[in-house]
Protein backbone atom coordinates (compact mmCIF):
# COMPACT_ATOMS: atom_id res chain seq x y z
CA UNK A 1 0.00 0.00 0.00
CA UNK A 2 0.80 4.05 -0.70
CA UNK A 3 -0.07 6.00 2.25
CA UNK A 4 1.01 10.07 1.52
CA UNK A 5 -0.01 13.37 3.61
CA UNK A 6 -2.03 15.80 1.52
CA UNK A 7 0.37 18.33 2.54
CA UNK A 8 3.32 16.02 1.60
CA UNK A 9 2.18 16.26 -1.97
CA UNK A 10 3.56 19.25 -4.46
CA UNK A 11 1.65 21.92 -5.60
CA UNK A 12 1.29 22.65 -9.05
CA UNK A 13 -0.02 26.44 -10.11
CA UNK A 14 -2.20 26.19 -13.27
CA UNK A 15 -4.50 28.48 -14.94
CA UNK A 16 -7.37 28.86 -12.62
CA UNK A 17 -6.78 26.25 -9.76
CA UNK A 18 -4.11 24.75 -7.77
CA UNK A 19 -3.18 20.66 -8.21
CA UNK A 20 -1.78 18.32 -6.47
CA UNK A 21 -1.16 15.42 -8.48
CA UNK A 22 -1.74 12.49 -5.56
CA UNK A 23 -1.83 9.42 -8.13
CA UNK A 24 -0.95 9.29 -11.72
CA UNK A 25 1.61 10.07 -14.13
CA UNK A 26 4.29 12.38 -12.76
CA UNK A 27 2.59 11.86 -8.99
CA UNK A 28 3.13 11.35 -5.30
CA UNK A 29 2.32 7.80 -6.16
CA UNK A 30 2.84 6.12 -9.95
CA UNK A 31 0.17 4.46 -11.64
CA UNK A 32 -0.20 3.81 -15.12
CA UNK A 33 -4.20 3.18 -14.88
CA UNK A 34 -6.10 6.39 -13.41
CA UNK A 35 -5.42 10.19 -11.94
CA UNK A 36 -6.14 11.71 -8.90
CA UNK A 37 -5.93 15.00 -7.69
CA UNK A 38 -6.52 17.71 -5.26
CA UNK A 39 -7.75 20.31 -6.72
CA UNK A 40 -7.97 23.78 -4.97
CA UNK A 41 -10.44 26.99 -7.32
CA UNK A 42 -9.94 30.40 -5.66
CA UNK A 43 -9.45 34.08 -6.48
CA UNK A 44 -5.79 33.59 -5.75
CA UNK A 45 -5.65 31.09 -9.10
CA UNK A 46 -7.70 33.55 -10.72
CA UNK A 47 -10.41 32.32 -12.90
CA UNK A 48 -10.91 28.89 -14.72
CA UNK A 49 -12.30 28.72 -18.41
CA UNK A 50 -14.65 26.87 -19.61
CA UNK A 51 -12.65 23.47 -20.83
CA UNK A 52 -13.92 19.96 -22.22
CA UNK A 53 -11.23 16.73 -21.58
CA UNK A 54 -11.21 13.22 -20.19
CA UNK A 55 -14.37 11.28 -18.56
CA UNK A 56 -14.19 12.98 -14.95
CA UNK A 57 -15.66 12.44 -11.62
CA UNK A 58 -15.37 15.11 -8.69
CA UNK A 59 -15.86 15.04 -4.92
CA UNK A 60 -16.26 18.25 -3.20
CA UNK A 61 -14.46 17.61 -0.22
CA UNK A 62 -15.11 21.50 1.05
CA UNK A 63 -16.48 24.91 -0.32
CA UNK A 64 -17.57 28.31 0.09
CA UNK A 65 -20.27 29.85 -2.06
CA UNK A 66 -18.78 27.09 -5.46
CA UNK A 67 -20.71 26.41 -8.04
CA UNK A 68 -20.49 24.43 -11.21
CA UNK A 69 -21.74 25.64 -14.95
CA UNK A 70 -22.11 22.52 -17.31
CA UNK A 71 -23.35 22.78 -21.21
CA UNK A 72 -23.08 21.76 -24.95
CA UNK A 73 -20.24 24.16 -25.62
CA UNK A 74 -17.84 26.97 -24.21
CA UNK A 75 -20.27 29.48 -24.60
CA UNK A 76 -23.33 27.79 -23.86
CA UNK A 77 -22.96 26.47 -20.39
CA UNK A 78 -26.72 26.11 -19.90
CA UNK A 79 -26.76 24.55 -16.65
CA UNK A 80 -25.51 25.72 -13.21
CA UNK A 81 -25.40 23.77 -9.22
CA UNK A 82 -24.40 25.09 -6.05
CA UNK A 83 -21.84 22.98 -4.67
CA UNK A 84 -21.71 21.87 -1.06
CA UNK A 85 -19.45 19.42 0.97
CA UNK A 86 -19.80 15.42 -0.41
CA UNK A 87 -21.33 16.51 -3.77
CA UNK A 88 -20.31 14.20 -6.91
CA UNK A 89 -19.96 15.12 -10.15
CA UNK A 90 -19.15 12.97 -12.89
CA UNK A 91 -18.94 14.39 -16.19
CA UNK A 92 -18.87 12.44 -19.45
CA UNK A 93 -16.16 12.86 -21.75
CA UNK A 94 -15.89 15.89 -23.91
CA UNK A 95 -18.50 17.88 -21.78
CA UNK A 96 -18.32 21.17 -21.53
CA UNK A 97 -17.86 23.00 -17.72
CA UNK A 98 -15.94 25.40 -15.58
CA UNK A 99 -15.73 25.72 -11.99
CA UNK A 100 -16.65 28.80 -10.01
CA UNK A 101 -17.33 30.68 -7.02
CA UNK A 102 -19.01 34.43 -5.35
CA UNK A 103 -16.22 36.62 -3.82
CA UNK A 104 -14.36 35.22 -0.87
CA UNK A 105 -15.02 31.62 -2.16
CA UNK A 106 -13.66 28.67 -3.04
CA UNK A 107 -13.68 24.87 -3.91
CA UNK A 108 -11.66 22.14 -2.53
CA UNK A 109 -12.19 18.94 -4.72
CA UNK A 110 -10.89 15.54 -5.58
CA UNK A 111 -10.51 15.13 -9.41
CA UNK A 112 -10.49 11.41 -10.61
CA UNK A 113 -9.63 10.18 -14.18
CA UNK A 114 -9.69 6.35 -15.55
CA UNK A 115 -6.56 7.35 -17.49
CA UNK A 116 -2.98 8.95 -17.25
CA UNK A 117 -2.36 11.22 -20.00
CA UNK A 118 -4.35 13.63 -22.52
CA UNK A 119 -6.73 14.82 -19.44
CA UNK A 120 -6.41 18.13 -18.42
CA UNK A 121 -6.69 20.91 -21.10
CA UNK A 122 -3.10 21.92 -21.29
CA UNK A 123 -1.87 18.21 -22.09
CA UNK A 124 -4.74 18.29 -24.89
CA UNK A 125 -3.58 21.62 -26.64
CA UNK A 126 -0.50 20.71 -26.21
CA UNK A 127 -0.77 17.70 -27.73
CA UNK A 128 -2.55 19.40 -30.41
CA UNK A 129 0.00 21.64 -31.70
Amino acid sequence: MDFIKRDDIKKNALPGRVVQNAVGHNSAVLSEKMTVSFCHYSAESGPMEPHNHAEESVVVLSCKDAYVKWGSGKDSLEHTVELHEGDLMHFPPLEWHVFGYKEGGYLDALCIYGQVTNIRPEEIQAENV
